[in-house]
C-alpha cells in the first residue's frame, strides 16, 4: 500500500535523516576528541608533570570513570543511529557510572579529611539515586527485553 504522502515528503524525510545522522557524527567526533584530550591530560598530570596536591589514584579513578561515561555515550549514539530509536538503558548506565564516580570521589575526599559540609547528605542522595537507577536497569532488562523476544 502506498503512502498518502507525495514524493516531496520522502525527500524532506530523507534530508532530515541525513542531517540527524550528521549531527550524531559530529557528537561522536566531539566525544572522541574529549576522550583523547582526557587521556592526554591524565598522562600529562600523572606522568609528565605530577602535582603533589592531588592523590594520583583519585585522579586516575576519576578520569577513568569519565572515560567510561564517554565510551558509554559513544555506544548510545551508535545504537541510536543503528536502531533509529532512543534506547533508555545506555542512559541509565551512564547515570550509574556518573553516580558511582561521584560516590567514590566523595568517599576518597572524606578519607583524606577534605570533605565539605553537606557531603554526607550528597552521599546518601547519590546512593539512593544509584539504587533507583540499578532497579530501573533491572526492570528494563526484565520487561523490555522479554517483550522483544
Amino acid at each position: 500500500m502506498k503512502s498518502p504522502r507525495g514524493r516531496g515528503h520522502n525527500l524532506v524525510t530523507d534530508a532530515l535523516e541525513r542531517i540527524e545522522d550528521g549531527i550524531y557524527v559530529v557528537v561522536s567526533a566531539l566525544l572522541i576528541i574529549g576522550g583523547v584530550v582526557l587521556i592526554w591530560t591524565t598522562f600529562n598530570d600523572l606522568v609528565l608533570h605530577p602535582v603533589a596536591k592531588d592523590d594520583p589514584l583519585t585522579v586516575l579513578l576519576d578520569r577513568g570513570l569519565i572515560l567510561f561515561i564517554i565510551a558509554e555515550l559513544l555506544h548510545t549514539v551508535r545504537v541510536t543511529i543503528q536502531e533509529r530509536t532512543l534506547v533508555a538503558e545506555p542512559f541509565l548506565i551512564v547515570g550509574l557510572i556518573a553516580g558511582i564516580r561521584r560516590i567514590l570521589i566523595l568517599t576518597a575526599q572524606a578519607a583524606q579529611g577534605e570533605a565539605k559540609s553537606g557531603s554526607q547528605v550528597e552521599l546518601v542522595l547519590l546512593i539512593l539515586l544509584v539504587l533507583v537507577m540499578t532497579g530501573a536497569v533491572i526492570l528494563y532488562r526484565r520487561f523490555y527485553t522479554a517483550r522483544e523476544n
